[in-house]
């Protein structure tokens, strides 16, 4: 995959919802439209301090609840837009079952090489993050004295946009780990796209 062409000053804060049940037990949550546990509240919250002195030229939000009130919890629920692009994977008959489940059935399965029987497959994904980018330089273009974005979202979409950032495609998520309630930064050296910060926990204003 080409990387497109993106503004230097152009950065992508992704931050992962935190901790739901089915987080926590290893289930595929992709449209199920989960609450946040109390301990994923909590995450959320301790976000907050760690972004309240960052100014963003927009806040995009995937519809399902537990993105949205990660946001909300985190400091960045105000003029927060949502954006159907970010829901998680479309995980069609894998909905709720396990990696260990699947593979019983179909062994070495992982979501970036085989997909998901009636839901969505990596190209899919790919052609969702390529918009979910092209919004986020069109939103900075508008406002040219910030480059920064945030994108409030899921495990799966926002380790795949981060393989479409840096050109390897949505199956280039496959080298990233993600946890709930983190933060990660997509950016630029020159006017190479890079990965500037991944996988934080950021409880504390730097």
């Amino acid at each position: 995959m080409t990387q497109l062409n993106t503004p230097p000053q152009l950065e992508l804060w992704l931050l992962r919802h935190g901790m739901t049940s089915w987080a926590r037990d290893g289930r595929h949550t992709g449209r199920t439209d989960l609450p946040l546990l109390p301990e994923g509240e909590a995450q959320a919250r301790a976000l907050a301090p760690g972004l309240a002195s960052q100014r963003f030229a927009a806040v995009l939000v995937s519809p399902l609840q537990r993105a949205r009130r990660t946001a909300e919890l985190a400091g960045l629920g105000e003029g927060a837009q949502i954006c159907p692009d970010l829901q998680e994977w479309n995980y069609g008959r894998y909905e709720g079952i396990s990696t260990a489940e699947i593979r019983a059935q179909v062994p070495d399965w992982t979501v970036w090489s085989h997909g998901c029987p009636d839901g969505e497959s990596c190209l899919e994904v790919e052609q969702r993050c390529g918009r979910v980018i092209a919004l986020a330089q069109s939103l900075v273009a508008s406002q040219a004295e910030l480059g920064a974005v945030a994108l409030v979202a899921h495990g799966h979409i926002l380790r795949s946009l981060a393989g479409t950032w840096l050109g390897l495609g949505a199956a280039g998520g496959a080298l990233f780990n993600l946890n709930t309630a983190t933060l990660s930064v997509l950016g630029h050296e020159r006017e190479r796209r890079t990965v500037v910060r991944w996988n934080a926990q950021i409880t504390t204003a730097p």
